[in-house]
């Protein structure tokens, strides 16, 4: 505060310069020197502060730039002109900033925790990433500066829209200059919950780097083949290097996922604007919610006939979508569903949706500098692993639609009852698990409501299957996700799905692998829950899956045996497609 004030002080002088700065307002063993000395001396202070070598009294200017660059700090902020952070593996000529060759530093000599670059080009890609590896965390550039581009972009859509009002006469210029002025910081708002989620979505990828990290490598040779990316420019690892970063269980770094983020931004946008995802009716919830709260209720209609309208909804689709699900995400949903990204990006709004995962963001949101990140990373990770599954669910659901509404208003209502019934329809030992998990939510300091919801997330794994048979069959969605319940418990589905979801996967086709396996024993787990229903109908079994299972059937025997010996040993991929095999046999013989 004292530093800002005399800084004011210096701004508002004319012609002023570094040389009328008030040096008796900076701490002891500080001054202010110029940089045309021959040397500049070197306080106790400051060798303190740099962390230099005891006894050092003078350093050249350059010297003394270099050392604070890589100063033992909390934060080094790069807010100028010029390239200070290189990669060792770099020349300065690579650099091509000859002003700064004498003080530029590389990237794992330095000593901050953090980076940050509000100008352009204050580290090369390969110095970031150098720092990266040496363990500084930092994004790119065009992420750290991110907030101005949007801002812009706000500016330009809003005076837009209020342009139509004021031609239509239904406001004056004053007014609307007043209005543009009155909605500063709600802008600002909006704004930084974007920039805010798209550096959640880098630490959601970081957090996740080692185990998919074949899967990024996949994405990356995707683009590179189809011309899209040039992995030398960008300066992302060739497979040689994903290997050996494999080998020394290390993922992508932060630099390297913010190109990676936007590359599939730039992409997906490009692919909705040329959809039919702008015109979805349900997708104009998303036109309001750009603009600021005290345009959307009265300018709603402009708001239809703004000239970027499909620009704004593909945009802010593309940013929920990815922002939430990663850069891999669209892909490794296309190639598992053979859906395009339209219908893609609809089915995540609906699961969404139905999910009301919003809430739950925003309450895991609300915790930060009150639990660690770590935990509100795992907690992120369990909506995002339910919203891949639900997402993927209706994409491969027979005869579906990408209805939006349609999809809420069929599903939500029953997944909301059965979220609502937990844990009190879960077996005894599910009911175990559930205090364990929600114990150990509450153990780290999560409040109670939500941690109830972070350990309902993963049992309602099946519950879309759930709701669904709960349509078909007329039965009350408690009683279907009983009998799921039930069953899952008897035969051990739980223990199944877990091993398969362990396998390991060294690349594209053992991810698919693996997601079909999941795919087939989830829809096994449904068809054996219909059979059990329809069996038990008119029957006065207290315990319905237990009657069914204890029907003298040679099939059922032989399956349990199988399952029971195969539970005995890990499961691999062969072992995995024999066990779904034999369930869908005895789905089958039902």
């Amino acid at each position: 505060a004292t530093s800002f004030a005399e800084r004011r002080r210096l701004f508002d002088l004319p012609r002023s310069s570094w040389a009328d700065y008030d040096t008796s307002l900076i701490s002891p063993g500080g001054g202010v020197y110029a940089r045309t000395l021959k040397s500049i001396p070197i306080s106790p202070q400051v060798v303190a502060a740099l962390a230099l070598p005891e006894g050092t009294t003078a350093l050249m200017p350059q010297e003394l730039v270099r050392a604070i660059l890589l100063a033992p700090v909390d934060l080094l902020w790069n807010g100028g002109i010029g390239t200070y952070v290189k990669a060792s593996s770099e020349t300065h000529d690579d650099v091509g900033d000859r002003a700064n060759n004498g003080l530029r530093v590389n990237g794992n000599e330095l000593r901050c925790r953090v980076v940050g670059e509000g100008g352009n080009l204050g580290c090369t890609q390969k110095g970031r990433i150098e720092a990266a590896l040496n363990g500084a965390v930092l994004n790119t550039d065009f992420i750290d500066n991110s907030a101005g581009v949007d801002t812009s972009d706000h500016e330009v859509n809003i005076k837009i829209l209020l342009g139509d009002a004021v031609e239509r006469g239904e406001l004056d210029f004053e007014a609307r200059n007043k209005q543009l002025a009155g909605m500063t910081d709600e802008v600002e708002r909006l704004v930084l919950w974007d920039n805010y989620r798209q550096n959640q979505a880098i630490t959601l990828m970081e957090h996740m780097a080692v185990k998919r990290l074949g899967t990024m490598g996949h994405f990356i040779r995707t683009l590179e083949s189809e011309g899209k990316l040039d992995r030398q420019v960008e300066s992302l690892p060739s497979d040689a290097e994903i290997e050996d970063r494999k080998s020394r269980n290390q993922g992508l770094t932060r630099p390297e996922l913010s190109i990676l983020l936007s590359y599939d931004k730039i992409q997906l946008f490009q692919q909705l604007l040329d959809s039919d995802v702008p015109e979805d009716p349900y997708l104009s919830h998303e036109l309001q919610r750009y603009f600021p709260e005290p345009l959307r209720g009265i300018y709603a209609e402009h708001m239809q006939r703004h000239r970027l309208k499909r620009e704004i909804i593909a945009s802010a689709v593309t940013n929920s979508t990815i922002n939430r699900m990663g850069a891999t995400f669209m892909l490794r949903t296309a190639e598992d569903t053979g859906q395009g990204p339209a219908a893609i990006a609809k089915a995540f709004t609906a699961a969404r949706e139905i999910l009301d995962a919003r809430e739950l963001w925003a309450n895991i949101e609300a915790l930060d500098g009150k639990v660690a990140e770590a935990t509100q990373l795992d907690a992120i990770v369990q909506i995002w692993r339910l919203l891949r599954h639900m997402t993927r669910w209706l994409l491969n659901r027979p005869g579906g639609t990408q209805d939006i509404a349609a999809n809420v208003e069929r599903y939500r209502p029953a997944v909301t009852e059965l979220r609502q019934s937990l844990p009190d329809t879960l077996t005894s030992t599910g009911k175990a698990d559930f205090s364990l998990s929600m114990e150990k939510w509450e153990g780290l300091d999560f409040p109670t409501d939500l941690a109830e919801r972070l350990a309902r997330a993963p049992v309602l794994r099946a519950a879309l299957d759930m709701a669904e048979v709960a349509h078909e069959s007329g039965q009350s969605i408690v009683h279907v996700a009983s009998v799921f319940f039930n069953l899952a418990e008897a035969l051990d589905l739980d223990w199944l799905r877990n091993e398969i979801e362990a396998l390991p996967v060294s690349g594209r086709w053992h991810a698919q692998a693996r997601g079909s396996l999941l795919d087939e024993l989830n829809h096994q787990h449904r068809a054996l829950a219909v059979n059990v229903l329809a069996w038990s109908e008119g029957r006065k079994d207290d315990d319905p899956v237990a009657a069914w299972l204890d029907r003298d059937d040679a099939t059922m025997a032989y399956t349990r045996s199988i399952l029971a010996e195969i539970m005995t040993q890990r499961a691999d991929y062969p072992i995995a497609s024999v066990a779904v095999r034999r369930l869908a046999q005895l789905a089958q013989a039902a």
